[in-house]
């Protein structure tokens, strides 16, 4: 006999069409009907997922809340997908969906006693190949999507086992044709019906009315009876994901092998509405250094961690639901969203600057007249020299001395220059250093009012040409592009024709980019209206090139520095186009190009072959120099709030926006004369970097240098004070570069401290970690690609040891 396990279920899209506030009445109604059900058919049984709904009901509707967890305590309410939302499974970082478990995980876990087996995104857009890890480590098994489709990717079959870089395996099975039904479930069972063949004759069929809730109707109910009394070769069986997957569970030695990302349904997600994505990305990356330097505050300074650090991440994994973070939901919940983000973010600033001013205050600094200290806190667990810039003066009672050094802890004077201020009043200045910084640590600089002694060389800076000691950089009058990146010490050319155009392309598609796989039908390009040299000296030499293209305009500025060998661009852009996507376009010169980019918590070799596809913060691409010269050089395309790009040949193009109209769905055909709603209008800014090298993007440490440029210095402007502080100290070492620590934290349930550390280039390693201040070390072995979580006892005489990533204290792993 043949099984079909009838998954009764209510896709509920708390923002789409709609706002939260009618997601939220729609949840209530949702769950009231399943209750009602369950009540009137004693076989009936209903799966719901995301912790996130039900806290509304706990908080709107307690009595409801009792009557779900008697049905959850009775097993016909089946808790499936123990994320906090079934967000965008592309764009969040890897910590970002590792807070979906934990705090998602943990609710189920506190209010029903019960975490979810299977890993449940029913209708987001992709599935990122890292999530087998993750999901794993969150104390899911299996896997339910059901995007994107066979006529998208090509599968082994309707269920496989799912396999991460790292070895990781879930087992995965890819829903039939939709997630939910409404008047036509006896055509929908016939068709799932002949699926038998791709799931060892175990399939799932999803019924239940979807998308603005609604759940399994009384018709549906008894449909699934009646069919079931004549079907002669097939049980209907009222059940679960859970239930299905354990009744698989014996012959999954035989499900083939799935070694990638689920990919590719709805490209133009990866792109569409840059706001939400900037502020996705900065949520993210804010409270993940407030965290770290929470953490070191408390152990440090007796600075009370903060208690509301998960009702900031909860807004962040909110927003993260797969049709907001994709861009596709109307314009109305933008503006929700982005009020969301701003909780989020407040609570992140507030809580970061509680830490950073209690370490600060505690470092013991000297009075000394005409002195003015800056601490200057470096969030990476490596070393950065970095860009360091502040704003100082103000009218006459508060000025930047005429002639100043700034001085490292050490007392090196070291190179500064006065560049533009942001505040146009006199007296006021900017002054742009770099500083060298100790592994998530900090360092004491000082502004002394004395005549320099030390002259610096600088960055020679024409209006059209720039060069430090590594690079020259040369931008054409006529295109306003990149014409020359010449490395001068491996003599080659990084670009075989002019880089960082921007392109404007011809996008007529809907809002998710149905139907298409490339943006490459050339509308127009940016022409250069002004360049000119707008700052030199021995930090740094910027050229700004202004380009228009009809009514819009781009600014670029291009920045090289004396001391680092990386390009930096800051973008702004003022978009006033309908239905076209805008690109930037690099045209590297190398040969035999392997294409690389970053997703969540790991990396994924790409084709070259123009499709668009998802990127995290980087994309990498490295070839030869020549055919004559076989030696290894490369580029990496760092961004700070960009998910979409497609490599083309030796092109590597940055899609940096899509202008479609809010929530187009086709098949609607718009009026183009019509004046609806247009994403991505206005002003909108980010900054990109170029990082050449020589060898591999793993030996040019590329996830670090992108780490870097999204996870910034902080600066504390102090002044003298006792303290019990060294004026520059680091909290940790590792001494293996491919191993970096990506998450420090309070416990969930305990005082004690999370650290997380990732293996960034696919590579088995040994690693030792200091955490010197707390009297700690550990050697590691790390698997390519693996993700590790400890624990660290605030009691020194407690072992440290490994947990997963729920902090699931009854799964602990081995004693460090």
């Amino acid at each position: 006999m043949k099984n079909m396990f009838m998954i009764g279920n209510a896709h509920l899209d708390p923002v789409w069409l709609w706002r939260w506030q009618e997601g939220f009445q729609e949840v209530k109604a949702t769950f009231r009907s399943a209750l009602d059900r369950l009540k009137e058919y004693e076989n009936f049984i209903f799966t719901s997922s995301s912790a996130a709904y039900y806290e509304w009901i706990e908080k709107n509707d307690p009595k409801m809340f009792q009557e779900i967890k008697a049905r959850i305590e009775e097993g016909r309410w089946v808790i499936c997908g123990g994320w906090w939302i079934q967000p965008d499974c592309n764009i969040p970082s890897g910590e970002s969906f590792v807070r979906q478990g934990l705090i998602g995980q943990n609710y189920f876990k506190e209010k029903f006693g019960v975490t979810a087996k299977v890993g449940y995104n029913v209708d987001s857009f992709g599935h990122n190949g890292m999530l087998p890890q993750i999901l794993k480590k969150s104390g899911m098994d299996s896997y339910v999507f059901m995007r994107p489709g066979p006529e998208e990717k090509g599968l082994p079959g309707r269920l496989f086992l799912w396999e991460s870089k790292d070895g990781s395996r879930v087992k995965a099975f890819r829903i039939p044709f939709e997630y939910c039904t409404f008047d036509h479930l006896e055509n929908h069972i016939m068709h799932c019906k002949g699926e038998f063949k791709h799931s060892f004759n175990n399939l799932m069929c999803f019924y239940g009315v979807g998308n603005h809730g609604g759940g399994p109707t009384k018709e549906n109910i008894e449909i699934i009876e009646k069919i079931n009394a004549s079907m002669e070769d097939t049980n209907l069986l009222f059940s679960s994901p859970n239930a299905f997957f354990e009744h698989v569970e014996s012959f999954k030695d035989q499900f083939p092998v799935v070694h990638d990302d689920l990919h590719h349904h709805a490209v133009g997600c990866y792109s569409v509405h840059s706001e939400v994505k900037k502020l996705n990305r900065y949520s993210e990356n804010l409270i993940l250094m407030a965290e770290k330097f929470s953490s070191i505050a408390s152990w440090t300074t007796g600075q009370p961690y903060p208690d509301d650090m998960n009702q900031a991440w909860k807004g962040i994994l909110f927003n993260q639901f797969h049709d907001i973070l994709a861009g596709t939901s109307i314009e109305a919940g933008y503006n929700d969203a982005r009020d969301l983000y701003g909780e989020s973010i407040s609570i992140a600033s507030r809580n970061m600057n509680y830490a950073l001013q209690s370490i600060s205050w505690n470092i013991g600094i000297e009075e000394e007249k005409d002195m003015k200290p800056l601490v200057i806190f470096n969030p990476h667990s490596w070393p950065v020299k970095v860009n360091v810039e502040i704003e100082y003066g103000l009218f006459v009672n508060y000025l930047l001395p005429e002639e100043f050094i700034i001085e490292d802890v050490n007392g090196n004077e070291v190179p500064h220059q006065i560049i533009d201020s942001i505040a146009k009043i006199p007296n006021r200045k900017r002054v742009s250093f770099l500083a060298e910084l100790p592994p998530l640590g900090y360092s004491t600089y000082k502004l002394r009012a004395v005549k320099p002694t030390q002259e610096f060389p600088s960055v020679k800076v024409s209006d059209y040409d720039m060069e430090n000691d590594r690079f020259k950089l040369v931008i054409d009058k006529e295109s306003g592009g990149i014409s020359s990146l010449y490395d001068k010490e491996k003599q080659i050319e990084v670009f075989k024709s002019d880089a960082a155009i921007p392109v404007v392309m011809s996008d007529t598609s809907d809002t998710w980019g149905h139907g298409t796989l490339r943006f490459d039908e050339i509308a127009g390009v940016f022409k250069p209206i002004r360049i000119r040299k707008l700052e030199e000296g021995p930090v740094k030499g910027v050229i700004r090139v202004i380009s228009k293209y009809k009514a819009s305009t781009i600014v670029q500025d291009f920045i090289m520095y004396k001391q680092l060998n990386k390009i930096e661009v800051k973008v702004k852009v003022n978009w006033q186009e309908n239905y076209q996507t805008l690109k930037l376009k690099f045209p590297v010169s190398f040969n035999q190009r392997n294409t690389t980019s970053e997703i969540p918590y790991g990396h994924a070799a790409r084709e070259a072959n123009g499709d668009e596809k998802p990127m995290q913060n980087w994309i990498d691409v490295t070839g030869t120099i020549s055919k004559q010269r076989k030696e290894i050089y490369g580029l990496s395309l760092l961004n700070d709030s960009k998910y979409g790009v497609d490599v083309k040949g030796n092109t590597i193009s940055l899609t940096v926006l899509r202008s479609p109209i809010f929530a187009h769905h086709a098949p609607f055909i718009p009026d183009m004369e019509e004046d609806y709603p247009i994403i991505d209008q206005g002003i909108q800014t980010f900054t990109y970097q170029l990082l050449p090298h020589q060898d591999s993007w793993e030996e040019a440490e590329t996830v670090k240098h992108a780490l870097e440029l999204n996870q910034p210095l902080q600066l504390i402007v102090e002044t003298y004070h006792n303290g019990s502080l060294s004026q520059e100290d680091s909290f940790i070492s590792i001494d293996q570069p491919n191993v970096i620590l990506s998450a420090l934290k309070k416990a969930e349930n305990h005082d004690d401290m999370i650290i997380r550390l990732y293996e960034t280039n696919h590579q088995e390693t040994v690693a030792k970690v200091n955490l010197k201040k707390w009297g700690r070390s550990m050697e590691l072995h790390f698997g390519p690609s693996e993700i590790k979580t400890f624990c660290i006892p605030t009691n020194p005489e407690e072992p440290i040891y490994e947990t997963n990533l729920i902090e699931n204290l009854e799964e602990a792993l081995v004693t460090v």
